[in-house]
Parts: structure tokens; sequence; C-alpha cells
């Protein structure tokens, strides 16, 4: 399904629109021992519908916990990195937020417990299959014959799940990751080893490059790549943040260059009809999301310096939003 670009009061709904209740959840939200309930119970909730279909939350990532990590982080972090603001608060029911071992180590398990109900026949492959219908529609949207793919760029990578899809997808060109959590980029960087090890150094596979920085401040150079992606990214910033991102993105595409955005679609009738408990524990994990719902997503890309994006459905929740750097 693709949906025509349009103006902010047609294309977005704004989030007290979508959900009357928004409000009421707010206020509640606002309530710390309310607060620590909901994300208590939405923890509680994700963990046990994995393990009832058979992803061992509790045990995949105690092995991960296992192993030499920190070596890794102690790698790739970057000192000198100053956190911003928006960054240092609590995300997916973790008080650490994402600098943690707890959460990095859960990444894997959870985004397979989240997504398996998108296609009930995927189940636990719901995941996979989100990544790849994103990229056949990046493989439908852009014309290489044109402008071939031969740097990614992958931001707010966290611990390689997207990366890796991407990788495989575009295997011999340059990948490189980005994201702020020196946590989640050494879990990253482990799998990475693994995926390296099973493929035996394969001939014209460029090793991808991980990198520990912001993703509205990349470190990069200018016109650097073809295509930059955000897999459930923006959900998770502040609009202004994401803002940042785009004009991030637009400065290291070369002209003609491609921003590939997955996302969270706001005019998804699941959301408008999930019901209050759900989308209070839902709410109660993502402190953006009222934020990213009222983005008017189209004029921001436009302003950041591209061209009016294209917009398709990949799921029933989900929409894949692509922009040409003009």
């Amino acid at each position: 399904m693709t949906v025509a670009t349009q103006s902010s009061t047609t294309q977005l709904s704004n989030s007290s629109q979508l959900r009357p209740i928004t409000g009421l959840v707010n206020f509640l939200l606002s309530i710390k021992p309310l607060a620590s309930f909901a994300k208590s119970r939405a923890r509680k909730m994700m963990i046990d519908r994995a393990e009832a279909m058979g992803v061992y939350w509790r045990q995949e990532a105690a092995f991960l916990s296992e192993q030499n990590l920190e070596a890794l982080r102690q790698k790739i972090e970057n000192p000198a990195l100053v956190y911003p603001d928006y960054y240092l608060t609590s995300f997916h029911a973790y008080e650490e937020g994402n600098l943690g071992w707890l959460p990095a180590t859960e990444v894997e398990v959870a985004a397979r417990a989240v997504h398996a109900k998108i296609w009930p026949e995927a189940k636990e492959r719901g995941d996979r299959k989100l990544r790849d219908s994103f990229l056949d529609i990046v493989d439908r949207r852009i014309d290489q014959t044109q402008q071939p793919i031969t740097a990614i760029v992958d931001l707010g990578c966290s611990v390689g799940l997207s990366t890796f899809r991407i990788h495989d997808r575009y295997p011999t060109a340059q990948m490189t990751g980005i994201d702020l959590s020196s946590y989640f980029l050494a879990v990253a960087m482990y799998r990475d080893a693994e995926r390296q090890a099973e493929r035996q150094a394969e001939p014209n596979t460029p090793d991808i490059r991980w990198i520990h920085a912001a993703a509205e401040a990349t470190t990069l150079d200018d016109n650097c790549c073809d295509l930059v992606t955000l897999f459930l990214v923006c959900h998770e910033l502040p609009a202004e943040a994401s803002c940042d991102v785009f004009r991030e993105a637009r400065r290291i595409l070369r002209s003609g260059g491609h921003l590939a955005i997955m996302e969270m679609n706001p005019k998804s009738e699941i959301y408008a009809q999930m019901p209050p408990y759900v989308f209070t524990l839902l709410k109660s994990t993502e402190p953006y999301l009222d934020s990213y719902f009222n983005l008017d997503l189209e004029q921001a890309l436009i302003d950041a310096g591209f061209n009016p994006p294209t917009i398709d459905c990949n799921s029933p929740r989900h929409r894949t939003v692509i922009a040409r750097a003009s």
C-alpha cells in the first residue's frame, strides 16, 4: 500500500485524536509509583509472552551476559561522547535506559517477542519478516541503475539486528552502524564476530564498521554514503532530535542518495483500537511516543533538504518512508 504525501493535518493524526484517553494516560504516568508499576507490568507481560511462544528470554539473555562483552564495550566506547539529555531517561521499562547490560542483552529476545504477533503465521519469525519487508520496499523504491548503493549508514543501529539484514542484502557495500549505547554496540560486535566466523571471510564482503556516536552527530564526512537507514528510531526521540537526525543524514548523503525510515505508523487502526490497559503499558515504556505521533514527518524531511518522501505500509502497524536527497 502506497500513501501519497499530504499535509500534516491529513497525513498524521494528533495523538489526542488518535487516542482520546492520551491525556488521562499521561496524567497517570506522571505519578511515579503508577509509572513504575506500569513499567514492571509491561516487562513481565513481554517476558511471559515471549517464553510462552518458545522465545527463551531469560535463558538467552543470561547466555549473552556470560560472554566477555565488557572488553568489547571498552574497545568501542568513545569516552569523549556527551550524551544528549533526551537519552538519559528510562526506555522500555529499564530505569538505566539504554546504558546498561540488562537492556543490551535483552534487545534480541524483546524484538522477537514484540514483533511475533504482527503476522500470526510468522510467530517468532515476525521480527525478521518485518526487517525484510522494509528492505523489500527499499529495493523497489530505489533505482540503483541511476546510483548504485556502495556505502550505507545505519543510524541508531542498536545491537545490529537491522544492520546485519541490510548487510546481507547489500553484501558489497561498506556498512557502518552507529549507536549512542556502547553496551548495545558491544553485543553487535559479538554477533558480528559470530557472523564472520560462519562466513569464513567471504570475498568482496567488507567488514561492518561500528561507531559510538549520536545519530545527529555521526562524526562522518560530508557526502560519504548512498543510503542512510533508521529502523524504529524516531519514536524513541523527541521531535526536535529527529529533525536534527534528518539534517545529519542529509549532510552525510551524496546528492541523489536516500534516507529510508521504518517506523510505527501513527495512522494504524491497531494503535487507535488498542485496549486502554495495553496502551498505558506501551506509553510507560516509550517516553517520546506523543512527540513522534505529532511529528509532521514529511515536512521535517523536506525542511532537512530531501524531496517529498514516499510512504508505504510494510506491516499492519508500520510504515516505510523513503526520501531522496535533493
